[in-house]
């Protein structure tokens, strides 16, 4: 197999022709796997592992890099997606139930992952670190659940709340839970007020400003577009729009997920019903294509060495992780007095994870490599261990949002052929 890679690195094929192969594979590998009832993303990952360095090496770390603009730009348009969901009306018909339903999840996972960790390596610091990644989510595989089978009903509408508020959610926890395991590592109990304040006040910025940008440029957006009656000019507009917040976002160094569902959000809540019919109907005929590339990439992430480093850690973190967020989904549902549809299936749609808990973990091994060599173990645990329980969350995650939609009877029957 090294010899196969080292003669494709030879070929130095151009970008283009290595985007096409990615979309004919992915295109192809999602349609078989539908023969067995998996989701077609399954398809487009194992197509990504194929291509990438766990076995081809054609979509090598350095090709990856260069097409690193495409996973921005796919996550920035699920974004706008969830964003076009979450109309004010709508959210008050769900209820005070959804607000109570990301609150239990989201913490109960921080708790259960927290206490499992710590009971098993009696490290707080590492504990507090793992528990703050949990609740963080990777929308993009159930969104694209969601869209593949055309789910409709009162599930995928909550699906789309809880997916929305997740990372925000989980950004303040992680703030504030990093900044305890820094204090003890860096100060211990004694450390300084200022210094814990240093350390939370980023993640508050944050989101802070990112959601201050989206609702700007969603307001400009909307100003803009009502002059235009055709779709493709609104998607237009909205296209460069997306394009442009999340350049933003990176240029300022602000979440471009929650600005481009803020920048969602402005429009779904200020606009005509048809106007925002017509920017659904063009992002559905849109989007297919960017799953194909977003999930081809991710599969090519998915370094199948690293699975073995998965060790007692990572397997206490994924069972803590899943039975707290399933475990928070029925309890928020029970005591928010829920349909019986999300008692028993929300839980299912959340558990994918990826891009923002890597982010996160990253974070913690720059931050925490300059406090000595506590630190320098934190990160490279959380880094190592988040990695490779994101290869088996982004597997099982869609699939698990699939089989929760489909008890629940969401799902668009034609589509599943």
């Amino acid at each position: 197999m090294h010899i196969i890679q080292e003669w494709i690195a030879d070929l130095s094929a151009p970008v283009l022709l290595i985007v096409g192969i990615m979309t004919a594979a992915g295109f192809y590998l999602g349609r078989t796997v539908k023969f067995i009832k998996l989701p077609s993303i399954i398809g487009f990952m194992i197509a990504g592992v194929v291509l990438g360095p766990s076995l081809l090496g054609i979509l090598d770390a350095e090709m990856q890099d260069k097409l690193a603009f495409i996973t921005e730009v796919a996550l920035s348009f699920v974004a706008v997606s969830i964003g076009l969901e979450l109309s004010f009306a709508g959210l008050k018909k769900q209820g005070p139930a959804i607000v109570v339903i990301i609150l239990t999840e989201s913490f109960l996972a921080f708790g259960m992952v927290t206490v499992g960790l710590y009971f098993l390596t009696g490290n707080l610091p590492l504990a507090l670190l793992f528990g703050a990644i949990a609740p963080a989510s990777a929308p993009a595989g159930t969104v694209a659940i969601i869209q593949e089978y055309r789910a409709r009903g009162p599930l995928t509408k909550a699906l789309y709340s809880v997916l929305g508020f997740d990372d925000g959610l989980g950004i303040i926890i992680f703030g504030f839970a990093a900044a305890i395991a820094g204090s003890i590592v860096g100060g211990g109990a004694g450390a300084e007020e200022g210094q814990f304040l240093t350390l939370i006040a980023p993640p508050l910025r944050e989101i802070g400003l990112s959601i201050a940008v989206g609702a700007a440029a969603g307001y400009l957006f909307c100003l803009l577009a009502r002059n235009f009656a055709n779709n493709r000019d609104i998607f237009v507009l909205l296209f460069a729009f997306v394009f442009i917040t999340t350049g933003l976002s990176n240029r300022l160094h602000l979440s471009h997920i929650l600005t481009n569902m803020v920048l969602g959000i402005i429009v779904v809540n200020s606009q005509t019903t048809n106007f925002i019919g017509k920017l659904r109907r063009e992002l559905r005929e849109f989007m297919p294509l960017l799953f194909i590339l977003f999930f081809v990439l991710a599969g090519a992430n998915l370094h199948i060495a690293a699975l073995p480093s998965l060790g007692l850690i990572g397997i206490v973190y994924m069972a803590c992780r899943s039975a707290g967020l399933m475990g928070g989904a029925v309890l928020g549902a029970t005591v928010g007095r829920a349909e019986p549809t999300l008692r028993k299936y929300l839980g299912l749609g959340i558990l994918s994870q990826a891009g923002v808990a890597i982010g996160l973990a990253l974070t913690v091994k720059q931050e925490f490599s300059a406090l000595g060599d506590a630190g320098a173990y934190l990160g490279t645990t959380v880094i190592t261990t988040i990695t490779a329980t994101s290869i088996v969350f982004e597997l099982i995650g869609p699939i698990t949002a699939k089989i929760g939609l489909k008890k629940a009877g969401e799902i668009n029957q034609e589509q599943e052929r």
